[in-house]
């Protein structure tokens, strides 16, 4: 079992030095019990809220005195010491209208979320898992604590969060847990945009988001219902051995675990349904599908409040996912133009996990798309210019030869295009002699 942080030690020592209980909580425990590194490392204790204030002093900030918790700086970081508490009743699905404090360890853990995340370990490392969460966790089952349907009726993001250990951990969710989570999937409508943002990004990059998908699908469906024609759609094309959520899903499944490419791996296809057509042949097509594709993941992105960067590359590489780029260095260089190098790598696995969610006879572009990636590696070895500030000459030097206002700019984007296209070599002289002239 990973230890316990020497910061985190000696919070929990002084609390029982004061005579209060102390327990490491929560995810931590999981965390240490499944040999990850926690995050962060939570502690509960027996001690109020003005108690634990006492102990601490000036390493004590009042963050949530209201429900028990206390921030205390140690030497790891800060560290949320809450007291064991039970909530009140939840009437807007997501925090307790009041909580009160308990005497009682298991009944703090009893208010949990997932038995997984109800277990607490103290200095001795003595194991407190009154909800079977040690055992839950060897046979890889994600389980709610109590009555799942309250569980997440109290707290709708919990199926988000439900999802997202499932994704993350590779737990299969016990099955009155699943059932609990598809009857009360509409309650994540009420759940603020920015949290559902959040917790979907994590999930999105588990090892496991596939699975966590696919099994919950509705549940996605919730807050964004534009993934429902996707569900079971035929694409009737000797390319595709999937439905087009199935696709997508397993492109995701082939993309490094990076947020924007995960995220337009699974959207990327979104508009395949609502562009469907049949040749004389009886085969499907889905011309324009790649515009209607970024408009959608436009508005879902816009809709959970995703920042402008974010939600540009990622309806960018969906722009991008169906162009072919020409295996020669001038097109590998239009393209950098446009990308740049980071951009052009993710539209590149993004281009890569397309072709490795098709059928498997046609997942051939492999070798194309290593070619590309190979040139793009030698462009780059090679300094090659592909932007503005690798030109030889600025605007100072267009400025010296006479030019003023907007031709400056325009002129540098033609001798950029100029050089990209390799009509002119990247060198301050002929750059120059080609504006004289021009």
């Amino acid at each position: 079992m990973l230890a316990i942080p020497e910061g985190v030690r000696v919070l929990l020592e002084r609390l029982e030095a004061a005579g209060y209980e102390a327990w490491c909580v929560g995810g931590c425990v999981r965390d240490a019990l499944l040999g990850r590194t926690p995050e962060d490392w939570d502690v509960t204790t027996s001690a109020l809220p003005e108690e634990t204030m006492a102990v601490f002093g000036d390493q004590a900030l009042p963050t949530g005195l209201k429900h028990g918790t206390v921030t205390v700086k140690t030497g790891d970081g800060p560290v949320e010491v809450t007291t064991y508490r039970l909530d009140g009743a939840y009437r807007d699905h997501r925090r307790p209208e009041s909580v009160a404090f308990t005497a009682s360890l298991e009944e703090d853990l009893a208010r949990r979320d997932f038995t997984v995340n109800a277990m607490a370990l103290d200095l001795r490392r003595e194991l407190r898992d009154p909800f079977g969460g040690r055992a839950d966790l060897a046979r890889g089952l994600l389980r709610c604590v109590g009555d799942p349907d309250r569980r997440f009726q109290e707290d709708a993001l919990r199926i988000l969060r439900g999802m997202r250990f499932s994704a993350v951990l590779g737990l299969e969710m016990e099955a009155g847990t699943s059932a609990a989570l598809a009857r009360n999937r509409e309650l994540l409508r009420k759940i603020a945009p920015e949290r559902i943002q959040a917790e979907l990004l994590k999930l999105l990059c588990g090892q496991h988001a596939k699975e966590a998908l696919d099994g919950h699908v509705l549940a996605v469906a919730a807050f964004w219902p534009e993934v429902l024609p996707m569900v079971r759609f035929d694409q009737r094309n000797i390319h595709h051995c999937y439905d087009v959520w199935n696709h997508s899903t397993a492109a995701l499944a082939s993309t490094p675990p990076v947020p924007e490419l995960r995220c337009a791996a699974l959207l990327h296809d979104i508009g395949k349904p609502s562009t469907f057509t049949l040749d004389e042949r009886g085969v499907g097509h889905f011309y324009g599908h790649a515009p209607v594709s970024v408009e959608l993941a436009d508005g879902m992105l816009r809709r959970l409040r995703f920042p402008n960067e974010f939600r540009e590359r990622v309806t960018r590489l969906i722009a991008w996912h169906d162009r072919d780029i020409p295996r020669t260095d001038k097109g590998v260089r239009r393209v950098l133009r446009l990308l740049g190098e980071e951009e052009l790598r993710l539209l590149l696995a993004l281009k890569r996990a397309d072709n490795l969610a098709q059928a498997p006879a046609y997942r051939g572009r492999q070798q194309e798309i290593a070619r590309g990636e190979a040139i793009l590696d030698r462009l780059l070895a090679e300094d090659a210019c592909f932007s503005l500030k690798q030109l030889a000459v600025n605007g100072n030097d267009l400025k010296a030869l006479g030019l003023r206002g907007p031709a400056v700019g325009r002129t540098l984007e033609a001798l950029l295009n100029k050089v990209v296209d390799g009509e002119l070599p990247n060198e301050r002289e002929a750059l120059l002699e080609f504006v004289t002239e021009s």
